[in-house]
């Protein structure tokens, strides 16, 4: 993996978008104003990380419902990608659809990577945690796929 550096900070206001999800509806990060939203990126559907994470997220997905946080899914895979994704592991939340890559670069998560001595263009597996007030509250720039839902909710612990 390259080392990761976002161009965002924790307190800056989160970028919005536009874009396609499974099932084809359109979603906005201005849609849900008024809740924390966890928007995790993702570098492709159906890889073995990936499932992991998408899999805990479902697994906590009532945890995060009961305490009104919205779960967005972000990789530049298709909307058709996207739904065999969703169908095959059961995925309640959405998954975001960046083909043209205009969040991934507004976020600043699609940069060099390296797999096995090999360099390459990627998403870089990064969550942001936007507050109601559309500002970014915390960064996690390294992911434990498994792991990670189960951190978040740690946040919203009372």
């Amino acid at each position: 993996m390259g080392a990761f550096e976002s161009k965002l900070a924790e307190g800056d206001i989160a970028p919005n978008f536009v874009a396609m999800t499974d099932g084809g509806k359109k979603v906005s990060l201005a849609d849900f104003k008024g809740k924390s939203v966890v928007l995790y990126f993702y570098p492709r559907d159906n890889t073995p990380g990936c499932t992991k994470e998408a899999c805990a997220f479902r697994d906590e997905f009532a945890q995060f419902k009961k305490k009104g946080v919205i779960i967005l899914g972000v990789s530049n895979d298709s909307v058709k990608s996207h739904e065999k994704f969703v169908l095959k592991y059961n995925l309640p939340f959405p998954l975001v659809a960046d083909e043209d890559k205009s969040i991934v670069n507004a976020y600043g998560v699609w940069g060099e990577k390296k797999f096995m001595g090999m360099k390459y263009q990627g998403i870089h597996r990064v969550t942001f945690l936007i507050d109601p007030g559309g500002r970014i509250k915390k960064i996690w720039p390294k992911v434990k796929p498994a792991e990670h839902a189960r951190e978040i909710l740690e946040i919203f612990r009372p």
